[in-house]
This record gives C-alpha cells, structure tokens and sequence, in this order.
C-alpha cells in the first residue's frame, strides 16, 4: 500500500526536493568548488565569532554542522549560508552577561538555551503566520543598528588585540581609557594582530599579482585568494607552539579544543532562566530573521527569483533548534559569507553541505593546532569581518530623500551605543513607529483641478489645473484613522471657511485603504457640519473595502450628497447641478422682477450629462 502524506502540497516545505530532482554534474561541480571557498572562509570566522559571544571556539565551528544541513534542506534561498554571524553574536555576549551576574550557569549552557528559544519564537511566528515581521523593522533601524553593532564590536576587541584588560561602559569610556592606559600595551599581541592584518590584505589584494611574476595566473576570486585568514591563523598558532609564547609571555590562546563531532544533549531546564531569556532570545530571533531574509531576498533579486518568508521562518527555526542540540549558539544568515558563496558560483544549497563537510574536516585534523590560536590574530579576523558593514555614507542618503529616515538611522545608532543592544534596537523601533504615526496624522489633503479639458485631476500646487470655484475637490493622502480623522476635518473646515462660494465639497478617496470608527465618525460630523453651511458632501473613487464599511452603516442614506465613481464623474455632476441651480435662481429672480413675463424661454433640460 503505497504511503500518502496528509499534509497538502507538503514538499513545499522540502525546498531541496526539487532542486535535487533536477540537478545535474556542472551544479555539483559549481557547488563543490563555492562551499570549498565557503569552507575555508568560515572555520577562522566561526572560532571569532564564538570568541565574540564569550564562548569556546567549537561551538562557533558547531553552529555550522547541524544548522547548515538544515538550512539547505528547508530553506528556500539557494545561496544564502546560515551559521554564526557578528551581530548575533553581540547580542549573545550581552544576553550571556547579563544572565551570568544572576545565575550560576556555564555560558554554554545559556547560549544552547537562546539557540532553543530563538527557534521555538520562529517556529511560532510561522505558525501565526507573521512573516510579515521583516516590516517591522525599517532599513534606517537596521542601518543604524548594524552601524552601532559593528563599532561595539571592533571596540570588545581592542583588549584582545593590545592586551590590555577589558574597560566595561559604552564605546566614548572606553576609548578615552585606552587613550590614557596606552602605556599598558603589550607588543607581542599588537605584533601578532598587525602580521595577521598584513597577512590578510596579501592574500587579498596582492596574491594574484605576486603569482603571475612565477607565472601562476589565478583570477581574482580564486579560492587561494580566501584564505588568508587561515593562514594567519595557522602561522601564528605555530609560532605560539614552537616558541612557547603563551606561556612565556603569557599570551591569551583558544585553549583545548574537543576533537571530533559535538554531542547532541538537550538544554538544561530552568524556568526562571528560561523566562529571563525569554526578551533576549526574541530581539535575537527578530534581527535574525531580518537580517537572514534582507540578504536572501538581495541576492535573489540578481538571480530573478523569490524567497519565501514564511518557508525561512521555518528554516531559521529549525536550524536554530539544530544548533541548541549541539552545543552552538543561535544562528542567522551571514552577508559575507552569503556574498562570497554567491560570486563563487554556487548553483544550489549543496554548497553549503560542503561547507560543512570542510568544518567537519578542521574538526577532525586541525584540533590539536587551534588550541595555540592566539587571540589576537582571532580579534584581527573579527574587526575585518565587521568593519565593512559600517556604512555611515547611508545617513546622508536619508537625509536627501526623507529626513525623518536619516534621525531614525543616527538615534538608532546612539542608542545602541549608549544604552545597549536590545534597548537600543526597541528604541530605533518606537522612533520609526513615531514618525510613521506623526507623518499618517498629518496626512496630504491636495485640492485638485481638471487638467485642460481631460479627464485627469492633478494638485492645483503642482499642475496648472482648472478649478471651479464653487466645488472644492480635495484628495485624501491617507487613511482615515484615529491619528488624523481631526487633522483632516479641521483642514476641510478651514477649507472651505476661506471660500465662502463653496456649494459642494468632493472628496477623492483613492488613497483611502482603510477607515475606522473614528473615521467613519468623522465623516457624519463632517456631514453635518457642511449641511449647516448648505454645502453638500460627496465622495469619489471608493475602493472597495472602504465602500463595504460604509455600506456597513447608514452613511450613504445620510450623506447630502453622492458616491461617484470617478473623479471625472463627480465634477461632471455637481457641475451640471450648480449649471441648473443658477438657471433656477436667474428663473426666480426674473419672476420676482416681472422681467420677460411674456418672452417664451425654452424649458430647461432636467436630465444631467
């Protein structure tokens, strides 16, 4: 009997399915070559990363085992790489210190209890449906997140680099301590970080020039041109090796690391623990998610494919339940990475596999010589993986196009700063919803004008328009809400007040999307009001949500005037009403008169246009 599965269209959620029921031998071989470069490029980046969040080197080498598999199985990107990043690693940093001043506990233990609930927060957003979540944050909030993340980051790192001891307080304490303790720097460290600075910039900017002088010709993405990292790394762990230097010098070194696979243990259970976390633990699922689906989405825009937000919740999440089973610490999407997987060429998400297949590797050979690594060569790959996503240029673009944008971006940043990670990002938040809510309530309201004898209707500030003086047809940029229904009738009010031959007032309501009580009660008030001033009320361009909440009350019974279905329209008929109200009125004044009595007039068409 042949099996069914119940859940309908279920290989959707197996992305991989379908890429490997299609793929071919040139795929393998674009994949094998990209997630060997991948491979290279991360096993130094995974140790600095651990080493950022304040946990053993493995479990940054961990977090690229289970979560990656994962990743390329359920994800719908085919070239975005999961495993540690930078900015999640801060915020791991921080969440771990803040738990260990309250509670006993091994950092390790905390961080594979974020990785558990920073799945479970993903999962459950997926569940309810909110992968509209990446809205929430605005690319002025990341930019000026990412902008503050990456200065905390290279500034935890100057202890390491100088050797100098650790200054707790925001980034201005600690450059002005540095500043007055530079007699406290030690020079083996600061040796060792410029020759893995050196090293690094060699590799990627010199390497192909010096080999085509022996007649080497490698193009300019070549995987030897990656792993300069790794090299420093490997060079200066020798170094430490054959001359002693951590213990003669006492230079900070990685330290043992465990050979082979991690084992899969379930997180400990503390529910007081668990629940102080818990704020921690979704401020990482948020940026994890956002950042993930921004960098997937950037390189699917080149490749003229979609991502699937609510597939990516899924894949996040599990991936993140992966690495909590394995010792790691939560997971996201990493740019660099990303971008260097995507210019290599991968065709699928088996470049990542392979990438996994190389940490396994390091694993299983190169332990015995990573417990040598010193830490500052660890603080130079850091610093140089983060430095570049300082984009301080994207200020200035905000404040030419929106300025409100370019003040989110800088406060976004202060804070971080100042007050910390996550009270910095839900600061950046509040202020984005802020303006969002100050810019809807003090919404646009154009008076329009007919543009020449077309059917078109522009703003009478931007357009050379026809306006008939004694009907005021004005548009809506905005929705009708609580916020702004008071704005808007105040604005219509002093309308209308400064042109007292006012008879009809249209309203446009083609960029009204949504009406609530408030706005609905603003429209009978404003009704009411212009009646009394024997001006009528009329709308135009109804759509059709708008037009259901209406009919949902008495509006339109009420309404002195009409529902049209265009702009054109509406003009058109108070138009010829006020063209009939003036003949009636020269009619009446010419009885009154007694002028013309015996003339014959020609009776008056009552039928409009």
């Amino acid at each position: 009997m042949k099996f069914e599965p119940r859940i309908p269209n279920w290989r959707s959620y197996v992305p991989i399915l379908d890429i490997l029921g299609l793929y071919t031998r040139g795929q393998w071989h674009a994949d094998l070559i990209a997630g060997l470069i991948v491979g290279v490029m991360t096993v130094p980046q995974a140790m600095a990363y651990a080493f950022l969040a304040g946990l053993p080197p493995q479990a940054g080498l961990y977090a690229c085992l289970l979560p990656m598999l994962v990743y390329a199985v359920l994800g719908s990107s085919r070239h975005l790489v999961v495993g540690p990043v930078a900015v999640a690693a801060l915020m791991v940093a921080a969440a771990i210190g803040d738990a260990q001043l309250i509670y006993n506990k091994a950092a390790t233990e905390i961080a594979v209890i974020l990785s558990l609930e920073v799945g479970v927060i993903l999962l459950l957003l997926r569940l309810w449906q909110m992968g509209g979540l990446i809205n929430l944050l605005s690319h002025p909030v990341i930019s000026g997140f990412i902008n503050a993340a990456a200065i905390l980051i290279i500034f935890s790192q100057i202890p390491a680099f100088t050797g100098m001891p650790p200054k707790a307080g925001d980034p201005f304490d600690q450059l002005m301590w540095f500043v007055e303790h530079l007699d406290q720097m030690a020079a083996l460290p600061v040796v060792i970080g410029l020759f893995c600075i050196g090293t690094i910039w060699f590799f990627q900017n010199q390497l192909v020039q010096t080999l085509r002088r022996f007649n080497v010709h490698i193009e300019a993405g070549h995987l030897y041109t990656r792993i300069g990292p790794l090299v420093a790394l490997l060079l200066t762990a020798a170094v430490v090796w054959l001359f002693d230097l951590d213990k003669a010098f006492g230079l900070a070194t990685v330290g043992h690391v465990p050979y082979g696979l991690p084992a899969l243990t379930a997180p400990m259970f503390d529910l007081v623990l668990w629940t102080d976390l818990l704020d921690s633990a979704a401020m990482i699922a948020v940026v994890a998610y956002v950042e993930s689906y921004s960098i997937a989405t950037s390189i699917a825009a080149k490749e003229q494919t979609r991502i699937n937000p609510n597939q990516e919740l899924i894949a996040l999440g599990v991936s993140n339940l992966g690495a909590a089973f394995t010792g790691a610490y939560p997971v996201a999407g990493s740019f660099s990475r990303t971008s260097v997987n995507y210019d290599a060429g991968a065709r699928t998400p088996l470049s990542s596999v392979v990438c996994g297949v190389v940490i396994l590797g390091s694993l299983l050979i190169l332990t015995p010589l990573f417990a040598w690594l010193p830490a500052p060569a660890l603080a130079v790959i850091v610093v140089l993986s983060v430095i570049r996503l300082i984009d301080l240029r994207s200020i200035g673009r905000h404040w030419r196009i929106y300025r409100e944008d370019a003040i989110t971006s800088v406060l976004t940043m202060v804070s971080v700063l100042v007050f910390g990670v996550e009270t910095g990002l839900l600061a950046g938040v509040g202020l984005s919803i802020a303006f969002f809510i100050r810019s809807s309530s003090r919404p646009e309201v154009n008076v329009l004008g007919r543009v020449g004898d077309s059917e078109h209707f522009r703003s009478e500030r931007r357009y050379e328009v026809k306006i008939v003086p004694y009907v005021v047809c004005v548009r809506i940029d905005e929705n009708l809400y609580f916020a702004n229904s008071n704005q808007i009738e105040n604005k219509l009010m002093k309308l209308v007040h400064r042109r007292p031959d006012t008879r009809h007032l249209l309203m446009v309501f083609s960029s009204v999307n949504r009406l609530d009580v408030t706005g609905l009660e603003m429209l009978f008030r404003l009704n009411r009001n212009l009646d009394t001033r024997g001006i009528t009320l009329s709308l135009a361009e109804v759509k059709g949500p708008v037009m259901e909440q209406l009919e949902a009350t008495n509006l339109k019974d009420v309404l002195t005037g009409s529902v049209f279905l265009s702009t054109d329209v509406g003009m058109r008929a108070l138009e010829w009403e006020n063209q009939l109200r003036e003949e009636h009125e020269r009619s009446e004044s010419n009885e009154f008169t007694g002028e013309n009595h015996d003339q014959q007039t020609d009776p008056i068409d009552l039928k409009a246009p």
